[in-house]
């Protein structure tokens, strides 16, 4: 049991564990310090100097983020000296932050211009020394380094070291690597662990659509359980028939649900896990749908890209028979419909433009939007989720299962898929549903499992750092595993880049959970159930379903920097 001891704050005597710090055991006791830099992902810098407390028994005022609390320790959040102190510091900031807030993610959740309104600070009142600093775009992240505080987050949250720190003292700054052997794999972690906004994802579409063309637009698995956090809602809420509604409202012409397409890769990935193993040829199998993964396996492990499934993601293969349906059916030019994609990720831009994945030239994604680009459109059209009326989404590819659902969170793909792999080994028969050992948030998670009479050695890897971990395991012992999952963002895509902030793995849990309950009340819960993808495996040609649902990976070069200012 985790030891308490008593300490005082602000003449409150609380209870709090023992080892914590004075901010968290503030934040846990629901005690406001302000802060700016200090995010539980991360690790404690204490750059921005806000938090600071006065201790009863000390001369100088303390940062509550490093100082640990001790039994009976007397805190003072607020005093005369504290205030004058947090005013001056935060004068500092705004003399080193750009203010660009009609654009910035964080809109009305800006801790820094709350901070500023509560001081009453004067936020002219030293000179913006980064007006010099400069843009940097590495598609498609955008770096405004004359919005940046240098707190660090973002070079400790970016899982390849891309980011780096040049110079020292009041000539510090943070810039993308020019190292040739760096590159930026576009997961977005530095986006949401910014506290200012100084990072963010180019957005390319805008409405209203053009004459003579089909707006079509889907939506993936996480997006339906973190949209909500937005309008009110709490995370893992199912947002999925009230983003329906929105998204007509704001002009597109078929709302569809990428589950569907999580269902039919599910499918595809399944079957060739079962002709890997038979053949025993590249294996481990790993999973391909996480695009900031399969860029990091292309630019830094490359001897791994045969080891990838050649399934698409899951947008990306229902983009293509999207728009192949619905040309067919409606007799309609394939190059006047569009696709957009509602994606938890920033990295899904990059993977919409791979030439690999056009077919006959035509894109099967044509944009990529993130949730918070989706929040954003909702609110510029006066759209809120908790007044709206929900509305299904449209058929045929509407309808999913569960194991599409669960997607979204890490584990869910593997589990997706030995679902299905079980069943077909067991000629049909469902022999098992729920695979409890490949769930959760944990960095790692190894395990045994049997799919028709066959054990499988499996691990599902969260997060960058804990993938270099498998890869090292794997060039050891090829014989390791058999099946890997990847994400390269904490939590898999309930915690992806381009969702809403602020994140912490709190968070994450409950998103997660809310799409683990969804799972539940589905009544199918095998996606090689799911009457759409059997019909698209009926109706379309072997050859053509080839071609829209399989896919081929390179070894990729150093991204060009664009810079501007």
């Amino acid at each position: 049991m985790e030891k308490k001891i008593k300490i005082i704050i602000d003449d409150q005597e609380i209870l709090a564990q023992e080892g914590q710090t004075v901010l968290e055991a503030a934040l846990d006791n629901n005690i406001d310090i302000p802060h700016l830099c200090h995010h539980p992902d991360l690790s404690i810098k204490a750059n921005c100097r806000l938090c600071g407390v006065e201790i009863k028994g000390e001369k100088h005022i303390l940062m509550s983020c490093v100082t640990k609390i001790k039994e009976g320790m007397e805190i003072k959040t607020r005093s005369e000296k504290i205030e004058q102190a947090r005013k001056i510091n935060l004068e500092l900031l705004f003399g080193q932050h750009q203010l660009k807030c009609a654009t910035c993610l964080w809109g009305t959740h800006c801790n820094l211009l709350k901070m500023g309104r509560d001081y009453k600070v004067e936020i002219t009142k030293f000179k913006n020394r980064k007006l010099d600093r400069k843009i940097y775009q590495y598609w498609p992240i955008i770096f405004d380094g004359t919005k940046c505080i240098d707190c660090r987050n973002c070079v400790e949250a970016c899982p390849v070291d891309y980011l780096e720190i040049r110079g020292k003292g009041p000539e510090i700054e943070i810039i993308p690597s020019q190292d040739k052997n760096k590159d930026c794999i576009y997961c977005g972690q530095c986006i949401v662990h910014c506290p200012v906004g100084a990072i963010e994802a180019e957005s390319q579409f805008k409405l209203p659509k053009e004459e003579g063309k089909v707006l079509v637009v889907q939506f993936a698995p996480s997006v339906r359980a973190a949209i909500g956090e937005e309008f009110g809602f709490s995370p893992g809420e199912d947002m999925t028939e009230r983003m329906v509604a929105g998204l007509r409202k704001v002009g597109f012409d078929r709302v569809f649900d990428t589950s569907v397409g999580a269902d039919l890769t599910t499918v595809i990935e399944a079957e060739e896990l079962i002709e890997r193993l038979k053949e025993n040829k590249n294996l481990p199998m790993f999973t391909s749908c996480c695009p900031a993964w399969v860029k990091f396996i292309e630019f830094y492990y490359p001897e791994f890209i045969p080891n990838l499934t050649s399934a698409r993601s899951p947008h990306i293969m229902l983009g293509g028979v999207i728009k192949k349906y619905i040309a067919e059916k409606e007799k309609i030019d394939i190059k006047n419909i569009v696709v957009v994609s509602v994606m938890p990720c920033t990295a899904k831009k990059f993977e919409a433009e791979r030439s690999e994945l056009f077919h006959h030239s035509i894109k099967p994604v044509d944009y990529v939007v993130t949730t918070r680009e989706l929040v954003s459109l909702f609110k510029k059209n006066k759209i809120d989720l908790k007044t709206i009326i929900p509305e299904s989404a449209d058929h045929p590819f509407g309808d999913y299962t569960g194991a599409a659902i669960i997607y979204g969170s890490s584990g869910g793909v593997m589990e997706s898929a030995l679902r299905t792999a079980s069943a077909i080994l067991h000629d049909g028969k469902v022999a098992r549903c729920d695979f409890e050992e490949v769930r959760g948030l944990v960095g790692i998670k190894r395990a045994r499992v049997d799919i028709g009479g066959q054990e499988l050695k499996v691990a599902v890897a969260n997060e960058i750092k804990n993938a270099k971990i498998i890869l090292e395991e794997i060039k050891k012992d090829q014989q390791a595993y058999d099946y890997v999952e990847f994400m390269a963002c904490p939590g898999g895509c309930v915690g992806g880049g381009g969702q809403p902030v602020p994140v912490s793995e709190e968070i994450r849990k409950k998103r997660a959970a809310g799409l683990y309950d969804l799972d539940k009340g589905c009544d199918l819960r095998l996606s090689h159930k799911n009457p759409v993808v059997v019909e698209i495996q009926k109706n379309f040609s072997g050859n053509e379903l080839k071609h829209l649902v399989h896919t081929y990976y390179s070894q990729k070069k150093k991204t060009k920097i664009s810079t501007q200012g």
